[in-house]
């Protein structure tokens, strides 16, 4: 081969292995995230081994073992909230109506209304429940929740209307077994009330819709229902003051996982069964959004729940699921803003079986190996509520006899019906106005989350604040292993300009993992000197090319980062994992269960990039500054706060009120976008942007804005900008914060924020011919 002409900058950087990978780097680096974080999923039951140490030398030992694992649960379900004062159930019925809905064998029906959680003094909406309740006519000898699946109604389950199996409707044959059955309604998997329908509605399950506006405020659909049930749980314990008698739970599909969940946090229920739910939990990520629970996989699979009952009795019922797609298609004029992938199967025999050999020792560990029972129906194709599962639950309840079927709704009388679509709507709407409250609730309890952090001076704040970057890397948007392999640079020549040139670079960071971006040098370096260097992040779909080409002027990012370069500055533009459509939300969805997001992964390789950036001879690393756009703007507001590598951060198209934007459903937000990989647990009671910002003290912080980017609106940015800023000042930094308007959209401007560039850097670009 021959030597390139005398000039020609080399085709690797100086320190550095040649690259020779082709093909699209940015969907292999996607690749490889998911397929470390698959391979930590399947490693994820043995590392949680090392978590638990049950003591089963007593009841009260082993109490006390699992009792800190109780509380994580009950904080990851988001079953979080003190519930109200106990009452009696209210009768749902208008003046001209029957009190009772319906009459069956030995039993009446009532249309019911419970109280959930009653936030006091607040002023914000309470949560409430709505189902039946089917009251035997003489002395109840036990007392039931049965759950529905979420697109199962109460009636159906009682057998009153259409749509479940004579033999699948377990709370008629339980209330036709002497006990007092309460079925709550759950919220199904329609779209019908998705949205607001002065601006937008969508096609998000019902349940997503939920989710979503729960997450980010550390709650979840799963932890309300849990709430509903054991409200009802507190009920028949005030019912039992004169005379106790046992308490159950049974649930199928949705309701089989509600059923799990409360038990697994209510000492109070003395038998439990889960009807096609119970399995291995490894392959949570490929189920629908609304079952995403944040860390659910490090400390908990289904056994490690079923230990949170040991030793009351558990039953385990295989019989065929729901089997559900994906979402509800968005039929216009809905937005398509639903998670598409997702989708619910019978929970397979041999996971079943394998699970509960997990589950064994433990029941067994306390002398109840008879408390854990397993029915499978049909080789696990069956219906629920078998005969055998309903006679193990009243032998647990103490009845000890099954009464035979009477065959379905022979002998029931239905004296009137319930509204289930206005039932559902006013359910729905209970929900999102209760999370609304706690959104607008927030805000204090963030004030008193930092309260405690030492604001006399700059560097009391840096030095007292550093638990609490640590705490959010961890908790909110949390933290992987630091990088575990060398960088093992990999480059090659990409441009030969007059003024730089540009290398892509790949750095190694995790088995799979790796990060790749494009470095540009400037070529009139002197002797041993050393620059501040940017690096330029891209946002959503966009690529390294889009930052560092001098050749793309797109109409977000005019090439800022190649500009840059021109200026003097060593710029770095790393690809960002969101390029790609759904195949970048695989690691996200990988990724919730173990504790991990995008920004887990993205925090990783700045670990490893600004490691082997400030390593370069032409490197000054106590000057490398980080400035993202829109998605970039995310990571500018979540990277540099945290790695103290990073001496400034510049966020533009993004800074806003992030929890309105998340949460919000009076204006056009991330609730009514596909963006559900954004959302982030608990994010809204620890941190809000100015938060973030904060964290940057004492350095520079800056923010541009254009007028007209749809991403907020500037009376929003300006409010929570007016936090930072007032911060900045208090700590006699008012210097090193700033913000630039400008009369633009959703793009770089790259007036303002160069100038801050300049000053704060400490750099003058050198003087141009």
């Amino acid at each position: 081969m021959s030597e390139p002409p005398e000039g020609t900058p080399p085709r690797s950087l100086a320190g550095t292995s040649a690259l020779d990978l082709e093909g699209d780097l940015a969907m292999e680096m996607e690749s490889g995230m998911a397929r470390y974080l698959l391979r930590r999923t399947h490693e994820a039951p043995q590392e949680r081994s090392l978590l638990w140490h049950w003591d089963f030398s007593s009841a009260g030992n082993y109490e006390s073992s699992v009792a800190g694992h109780r509380h994580n649960l009950r904080r990851i379900a988001g079953a979080v909230d003190d519930r109200t004062a106990v009452s009696t159930p209210e009768v749902l019925a208008s003046p001209m109506e029957s009190v009772e809905l319906a009459r069956g064998s030995g039993y009446r029906v009532f249309a019911i209304r419970w109280q959930v959680i009653d936030p006091p003094g607040l002023g914000l909406s309470g949560l409430h429940a709505e189902g039946l309740l089917l009251e035997p006519e003489g002395e109840a000898a036990a007392r039931v929740v049965a759950l529905p699946d979420a697109d199962w109604t109460p009636e159906m389950l009682a057998g009153l209307t259409d749509g479940v199996p004579a033999s699948a409707q377990f709370a008629r044959r339980l209330a036709e077994n002497g006990c007092q059955v309460v079925v709550p309604l759950l919220i199904d998997r329609s779209d019908t009330f998705s949205g607001n329908p002065e601006i937008q509605m969508t096609n998000e399950p019902h349940r997503e819709w939920i989710y979503r506006m729960a997450f980010q405020l550390g709650r979840h659909i799963i932890g309300y229902e849990v709430q509903k049930v054991l409200a009802v749980i507190d009920w028949f314990s005030l019912e039992n003051r004169g005379h106790r008698i046992p308490s159950g739970v049974m649930g199928y599909g949705e309701g089989g996982l509600i059923a799990f969940y409360a038990a697994a946090l209510d000492a109070r229920i003395d038998a439990t069964v889960v009807s096609a739910y119970f399995q291995e939990r490894e392959n949570a990520w490929q189920e629908p959004i609304y079952r995403d629970v944040w860390g659910l996989l490090r400390e908990f699979g289904d056994a490690e729940i079923a230990s949170l009952i040991a030793p009351r009795p558990l039953i385990i019922e295989a019989c065929h699921g729901p089997e559900i797609e994906g979402p509800p298609p968005p039929v216009p004029p809905r937005r398509n803003a639903a998670c598409p992938s997702g989708r619910l199967i019978t929970p397979p025999l041999d996971s079943v079986l394998r699970e509960l050999d997990r589950t064994r020792p433990i029941f067994a560990g306390l002398r109840a190996d008879g408390n854990l029972k397993l029915v499978v129906n049909d080789e696990g194709h069956g219906l629920p509520g078998s005969e055998h599962t309903l006679r193990l639950l009243l032998q647990s309840l103490g009845i000890s006899n099954l009464q035979p079927d009477n065959g379905g709704r022979k002998g029931q009388i239905l004296i009137r019906a319930v509204n289930n679509q206005s039932r559902l709507q006013s359910q729905v709407e209970n929900m999102v106005a209760f999370t609304q409250g706690l959104s607008e609730r927030s805000a204090q309890l963030r004030a008193a989350y930092w309260s405690g952090a030492d604001s006399s001076s700059a560097e009391r704040w840096f030095e007292t604040t550093r638990s609490r970057r640590d705490y959010i890397w961890e908790e909110i948007f949390g933290r992987l292993p630091s990088p575990n392999l060398p960088p093992n640079p990999r480059t090659r020549l990409i441009y030969d300009t007059p003024r730089f040139v540009g290398y892509e670079v790949v750095l190694d960071v995790w088995p799979e993992v790796f990060s790749y971006g494009i470095l540009l040098v400037p070529k009139d370096l002197g002797n041993g000197e050393r620059r501040p260097a940017v690096v330029c992040q891209h946002g959503f779909e966009g690529r390294p090319r889009d930052v560092a080409d001098p050749r793309v002027n797109s109409e977000f990012y005019h090439h800022f980062g190649a500009t840059l370069a021109d200026l003097g500055f060593v710029v770095y533009a790393p690809q960002n994992p969101c390029v790609g459509g759904e195949h970048f939300r695989t690691p996200q969805r990988l990724g919730h269960p173990l504790k991990a997001g995008l920004h887990s992964l993205i925090l990783g390789q700045n670990e490893q990039l600004l490691r082997w950036l400030g390593q370069q001879p032409f490197v000054d690393p106590r000057r490398i500054a980080f400035y993202g756009m829109s998605y970039g703007g995310k990571s500018a507001i979540r990277v540099p706060p945290i790695l103290e590598g990073y001496a400034l951060s510049i966020c533009s198209g993004d800074f806003n009120d992030a929890v309105w934007s998340m949460t919000g459903v009076d204006s056009t937000g991330f609730m009514f976008d596909d963006s559900y990989d954004l959302y982030e647990f608990n994010f809204a009671n620890v941190i809000g942007y100015a938060e973030l910002a904060n964290l940057m003290a004492p350095r520079p912080f800056m923010v541009e804005r254009g007028h007209k980017d749809g991403t907020s609106v500037d009376e929003r940015v300006a409010f929570e900008y007016a936090k930072v800023k007032r911060f900045y000042d208090h700590l006699g930094l008012d210097q090193q914060t700033a913000i630039e308007y400008f009369d633009g959209g959703h793009t770089i401007h790259g007036k303002a924020t160069f100038e801050f560039l300049c000053k704060h850097l400490h750099f003058e670009p050198p003087a141009r011919g």
